[in-house]
């Protein structure tokens, strides 16, 4: 099992550090599995259904696995699960000044873009795929539920293990945290590890797989209903593009890589800029034009008559009207000012 664990963190790091033709070829293989599945169905809403329930008890079994770990390192000391669950749900306010809280928010917030696909227009075009009969409050709220409670139990599953392992200082690793801490949880496990780890990486990827579908199903639809071409066509132009950036990406971590300092203080490769520019810049700025577009030029009536329109009922009209006002377009402007590093010279370091 040592040896296991071996091969898949040194597998991890090679594809990173070595650029390679296998490397590409394994790229352009998933190019072409993501072609052929946006070429099946426009609707690709079962993408959820594939790698939800499966996932999801995959999720919960390691994470009450993970709070059971026990480890000594070299130094005699012994950390356990539960202390790193404690760990995890216990705020920690040490060093906390107004740009680092800024920079915490602004670093929730861009996961929280990604994981609701919000400030991408994915879900402005799953939306139009809705049928009319979808009661839009309700399906709101189990987003809300099950986003969270996912988020919630990805944590439990990972953190506890990077505590148990690696201590606190693991928890900056990054990538590492699923690819190589979790082997380790799966090794704890004995034999069946092997099993449990080989179907969660499996379904992992899918997952991955069936996201990148989603968010070129994006680019795809846009592009038809702009430029007027078939399905066919935008879903070669889009692969090809999306096969050249992610070549380059990949070359980021060996053949091209630098170092670059961030406005938030961070040091970056060519994969981190990319994510900084979009989730950090890209999401906060569409996010408070959008809020300024909805709140008022649009209005938020328009919306509300749009959710109510069958008859349903939204709790939370008031509520969602004073939010996209005043409160939205503010928090934006100022998650934007601290991504840009201009919140540095308005709050302060």
């Amino acid at each position: 099992m040592t040896t296991f664990l071996q091969t898949l963190e040194t597998f991890f790091w090679n594809v990173l550090n070595r650029p390679g033709l296998s490397d590409i070829a394994d790229i352009l293989i998933v190019a072409i599995i993501i072609y052929e599945l946006l070429m099946l169905t426009r609707d690709t809403r079962g993408s959820a259904v594939l790698k939800g329930l499966a996932m999801l008890l995959l999720i919960v079994g390691i994470a009450i696995f993970s709070l059971t770990l026990s480890y000594t390192d070299e130094s005699g000391a012994t950390r356990t699960g539960v202390e790193g669950f404690l760990v995890y749900i216990t705020p920690d306010f040490t060093g906390l000044t107004v740009q680092r809280f800024l920079n915490i928010a602004l670093d929730a917030m861009s996961q929280l873009f990604f994981s609701l696909s919000v400030s991408m227009g994915i879900m402005i075009t799953y939306g139009s795929y809705v049928k009319d009969d979808v009661d839009l409050s309700k399906a709101n709220n189990q987003i809300e539920i099950f986003d969270t409670g996912v988020a919630f139990l990805a944590g439990l599953m990972i953190i506890p293990a990077v505590y148990v392992f690696l201590g606190t200082d693991g928890m900056a690793s990054g990538p590492s945290l699923t690819f190589i801490s979790l082997p380790k949880v799966f090794a704890a496990m004995g034999g069946v590890g092997r099993i449990i780890g080989a179907v969660f990486f499996l379904a992992l990827g899918f997952a991955a797989l069936t996201s990148c579908v989603s968010v070129m199903e994006t680019l795809v639809a846009n592009c038809m209903e702009i430029f007027h071409k078939s399905r066919k066509e935008m879903c070669a132009a889009v692969g090809v593009y999306s096969l050249v950036t992610a070549v380059l990406i990949c070359l980021g971590y060996n053949a091209l890589y630098f170092e670059l300092p961030l406005p938030n203080g961070s040091t970056a490769q060519l994969l981190d800029v990319m994510d900084y520019i979009s989730n950090s810049f890209l999401m906060p700025f569409i996010s408070l034009l959008t809020s300024i577009l909805i709140g008022w030029i649009v209005g938020p009536k328009w919306i509300i008559a749009e959710v109510e329109k069958n008859g349903e009922h939204f709790g939370r009209a008031k509520l969602y009207s004073v939010m996209m006002k005043y409160v939205v377009p503010v928090v934006m402007l100022i998650l934007f000012l601290t991504s840009t590093g201009l919140g540095s010279l308005i709050f302060g370091s």
